[in-house]
């Protein structure tokens, strides 16, 4: 007999060889009916699985969250079915879950178009109605190579060569229809249920490799729910709305192109913007005791061996060799420099805390497919910051940093936050032993934070290669996520370029180090909020926040006073005097999302007032000039003025 263990901590014994399906069985058969899956010792896992020793196990239904991606993965077979019924001759590759959905991508000569979608999607219904079950066989390898070599599959034929010896092969049946996969899978298709669309078509190559054949990716999504997927639908119809690149056009902010891949021409609008986080943050960091430095752009290769970077992170760095023959690279990220800084000069431990802060220009590289506006950059600034501390000050730090954190993004209109510890990844520096102090240390954090009753998390394996941090996930104004600040505890750093400071015990001590971002990218950060607020930046942060429009040229001299008497005040403002009708005026800046309109004519240039309108109302309000103005300009106060006044 074998004992089964169930997640209440009952424990039940059992004949070796019975499946999950035949457990659940006997514990209800309402829960046989409703299991699509099983968590068998933290692993899921088909139903269909025998058990043939002591386990864990723990039946999925399919309202689980964690069902969600055997629907999409589901999909992704019926998918790939689908096309090659309408399709003939079409090969089929490989077909992963994705964020939001999943992909499949396939090797046909014609292209597949928009006009394709309703027909797969009838067959996909048809399938998913006909409820084939998922039966899944372990075959040889040369079985598999002889079956799909005869069926024209020759992608996959490649697939089962690179598949390692070790492994199983796993053929997973819908019907007469058949694919290579690791699964698992739900028992059947009719559990996917019909809450799914496809998205788009898109080129892609074979294993990401361009000298190999040109491949056609189909992106689709899937829900356990109608009304998930209408959501899901609407929350892209909103987003595609709020498009950054867009707007960014539209407000007049930066542009793209071609000769500069991945790197932002901000106009003189979008350099307001960003100048205007930049100050604030400034501001928030002289108040809390930091120092700001400057670090160089290029640096040779020795110190991002000694980094660690040049072996872990190469492959995302721009490189240049020198007529001498040294090489050197743009850096990808400021720590070694901030290093640098820290060792010149002796430091005591009555200098720490030292908190070190940069808004340093770094350059990663990444694939073309993968840059996106702003929010996908080749070059970036960074809000780094890096504080030099003592063992016993990590957690303090740690909290008065996550503290900064919040309240900066609450300042941004951000206050609903998640806050999740990464773990250390499979490549990394450094020894265990000081990984396991890092992670305690930021894993009793993190602790407080759940104490405190903020939303927190885990994400194993998905620290940085140094050290393990926390991560600050916003969500916007229409439930998106965007993982934006960090706080990374580096035991490792330090060490590597003999860092040290003189303990109270007078011996030479490595530091600890602290990496800080709140931002983290301050041009991903301009174009979160950008779509968060739809355009309609507050007025403290928009880069144009009046325009003085004219009704009548009679109201010109007035209008030039209302612009200097608003400068005076230090807001942001233009005047537009054209000869064009107000109306004009009002569509054109509306369109450019300028928050604050002053009309004025020859009544409002007799009686000193302006008429007011706000971007997004249809209502107007009269004031007398200097009271409109004193008001606007206490509006456009940025928050930690206000706070301080």
């Amino acid at each position: 007999m074998i004992s089964v263990t169930f997640p209440d901590g009952a424990a039940r014994a059992y004949e070796p060889g019975l499946s999950g399906l035949d457990i659940a069985k006997t514990i209800s058969p309402s829960l046989a009916k409703k299991s699509v899956a099983m968590v068998l010792d933290g692993t899921l896992a088909d139903l269909s699985d025998k058990i043939t020793r002591d386990a864990r196990i723990e039946f999925v239904t399919r309202e689980d969250p964690r069902a969600l991606e055997l629907i999409r993965h589901d999909a992704a077979h019926v998918l790939a079915e689908a096309v090659q019924e309408l399709f003939p001759g079409t090969q089929v590759t490989i077909g992963p879950v994705i964020e939001n959905g999943f992909y499949y991508d396939f090797y046909r000569h014609e292209p597949f178009t928009p006009e394709d979608f309703a027909a797969i999607e009838k067959k996909m219904t048809e399938i998913i109605a006909a409820d084939r079950p998922f039966a899944k066989e372990v075959w040889s390898r040369d079985e598999a190579k002889a079956w799909f070599g005869s069926h024209g599959e020759d992608f996959k034929v490649e697939l089962v060569e690179s598949i390692p010896g070790d492994e199983d092969l796993k053929i997973y049946k819908q019907g007469e229809w058949l694919d290579l996969c690791r699964g698992p899978h739900m028992p059947s298709t009719g559990r996917i249920g019909f809450a799914f669309k496809i998205m788009k078509v898109a080129g892609a190559y074979w294993r990401g490799d361009s000298s190999r054949p040109m491949l056609q990716r189909i992106y689709a999504t899937a829900f356990a729910t109608k009304p998930e997927l209408d959501a899901y639908l609407k929350q892209l119809e909103e987003a595609e709305k709020r498009d950054h690149r867009r707007l960014g056009r539209e407000m007049d902010l930066f542009h793209f192109q071609e000769e500069g891949p991945g790197t932002v021409f901000w106009h003189p609008k979008g350099w307001t913007l960003f100048q205007s986080l930049v100050a604030y943050l400034r501001r928030r960091q002289n108040e809390q005791g930091y120092v700001e430095v400057n670090t160089p752009q290029v640096l040779d290769r020795a110190l991002w061996e000694t980094s660690g970077h040049w072996q872990t992170f190469r492959e995302n760095m721009f490189l240049t060799k020198t007529e001498d023959e040294r090489i050197f690279a743009l850096k990808p990220m400021n720590c070694p420099g901030h290093v640098q800084i820290f060792k010149n000069g002796l430091k005591s431990y009555r200098d720490l805390p030292l908190k070190i802060a940069e808004f340093g220009i770094v350059h990663r590289y990444e694939p073309s497919g993968a840059l996106h506006g702003v929010m996908r950059v080749r070059a970036f600034t960074q809000d780094d910051a890096h504080i030099f501390c003592t063992e016993d000050q990590i957690q303090e730090e740690s909290l008065k940093v996550n503290d900064f954190i919040l309240s900066t993004y609450g300042d941004f209109g951000f206050d609903d936050i998640v806050i999740k510890l990464s773990t250390r990844p499979e490549k990394r520096v450094g020894a265990d032993e000081a990984w396991d102090r890092a992670e305690t240390a930021l894993g009793r954090v993190l602790e407080t934070l759940k104490e405190r009753g903020l939303k927190t998390g885990i994400n194993p394996g998905e620290g940085a290669f140094y050290g393990p941090k926390l991560e600050y996930t916003l969500r916007d104004a229409i439930g998106r996520e965007w993982q934006c600040g960090t706080v990374q505890v580096d035991f490792n750093l330090p060490g590597r370029f003999g860092a040290f400071y003189i303990a109270a015990n007078s011996e030479k001590t490595t530091p600890i180090m602290i990496h800080r971002a709140i931002f983290g990218s301050l041009e991903r950060f301009t174009g979160v909020m950008i779509e968060h607020f739809a355009g309609h930046l507050p007025l403290w942060l928009s880069p144009l926040q009046i325009v003085v429009a004219t009704i009548t040229q009679d109201a010109d001299d007035y209008a030039y006073e209302a612009i200097a008497a608003a400068r005076k005040l230090g807001l942001k403002v233009e005047g537009d005097l054209r000869n064009e009708k107000i109306t004009y005026k009002v569509r054109e800046h509306s369109l450019a999302k300028v928050p604050v309109l002053l009309v004025v004519g020859k009544k409002e240039a007799q009686e000193r007032t302006v008429s007011i309108r706000r971007l997004g109302s249809q209502d107007q309000q009269t004031m007398g000039l200097e009271a409109a103005l004193a008001a606007l300009a206490t509006e456009a106060t940025p928050p930690d003025i206000k706070r301080a006044g």
